[in-house]
């Protein structure tokens, strides 16, 4: 982020007499079929009376289901094909993130009747949209800017792209748990949301948990991952006494498996190598009534942290990581 809230087996013959040719038996073949024929066509009008002769209605066998998403500000809304990293040729497979656009109800599992909010981090769209996303707002203890671009990995592969795929890819593993997931945004408006918007979101969501996805733009040489945790903080509208403790929990638990998934080390430039950074000038965490942190999965500058993020099977193991993390802070 680095920028605040920038941050069949063979047919057998053996049953053949070998003294008698397999074709001097198709008389009896034949007569057996004959014999079969009236009986196959009565089970096929009685199919036809019991469930009715029209089948057009019926979804093929191997069609999948679709799955229902949900954004904020709208009641369902089906996501986008996640963006692909610099070298990802279009039209390549669906990731696991990717659904059919439609309806279905949603997966039971561990997590059913849990909300999770993920805040996909920055917007592709910012970098046009200075003037707007550095209007200030209020975050409670003081004034900042509204949003801003995050950052890029030298060959220019954005932050935001990387945010909004890792989120996807979250999402379907967490829906596939049972949990409703609630998006900031689905990186189809021009630029933001705010951050103060952001928070606001997960507080009317009641969510049981928030993560806000980004990735550092730290200088080279300094690598790996690290989570953001709330301060206690109170000033204004930001009173973080109530999340701080299951805020600590929740990135703790998303850091060790993060780790564990990715094989990425905690940052080597800050957190003392815990990978657990603690900071009170962030809205989006100030302004939070609900268990949030932010999830820098790596540093965007240095090659070899950017080669990681951007590999969309990387990438996967960084959702995994995350939905694992979010899944055993809920008890699932």
């Amino acid at each position: 982020m680095r920028y605040d809230d920038s941050p069949p087996l063979p047919e057998s013959r053996s049953s053949i007499s070998p003294d008698r040719p397999w074709f001097a038996r198709r008389p009896a073949l034949t007569v057996a079929l004959a014999a079969l024929a009236p009986t196959c066509l009565a089970g096929w009008v009685l199919a036809q009376v019991l469930t009715g002769s029209d089948s057009g209605g019926r979804r093929p066998e191997g069609m999948p289901l679709a799955a229902s998403h949900t954004t904020a500000g709208s009641d369902a809304k089906a996501s986008a094909s996640p963006t692909p990293a610099p070298g990802t040729a279009p039209g390549t497979a669906a990731s696991p993130a990717q659904s059919p656009s439609g309806a279905a109800a949603p997966a039971k599992g561990p997590l059913t009747g849990r909300t999770v909010v993920i805040d996909p981090g920055h917007n592709t769209g910012n970098f046009q949209h200075s003037a707007e996303i550095n209007k200030q707002v209020d975050i409670g203890t003081n004034r900042k800017e509204c949003d801003t671009t995050g950052t890029t990995t030298n060959s220019g592969y954005m932050e935001a792209e990387f945010s909004l795929d890792v989120s996807r890819r979250a999402r379907a593993l967490l829906e596939a748990k049972g949990a409703k997931v609630v998006f900031t945004h689905e990186g189809d408006r021009p630029w933001g949301p705010c951050i103060n918007e952001r928070a606001r979101i997960g507080n009317e969501a009641a969510a049981d948990a928030v993560v806000s996805v980004h990735a550092d733009g730290a200088s080279a040489g300094n690598r790996g991952f690290h989570v953001i945790l709330p301060a206690r903080v109170k000033g204004g509208a930001a009173d973080t006494a109530k999340i701080v403790g299951p805020s600590r929990d929740l990135g703790e638990r998303i850091a060790s498996n993060f780790g564990r998934t990715t094989g990425s080390s905690p940052a080597n430039y800050l957190g003392s190598g815990t990978g657990l950074v603690v900071r009170d000038d962030l809205g989006g965490l100030n302004l939070s009534t609900r268990p949030k942190v932010f999830l820098e999965c790596g540093n965007m500058r240095d090659d070899k942290d950017a080669a990681q993020l951007m590999s969309p099977e990387w990438r996967q193991k960084a959702a995994q990581g995350i939905a694992d993390g979010i899944t055993g802070f809920l008890g699932g």
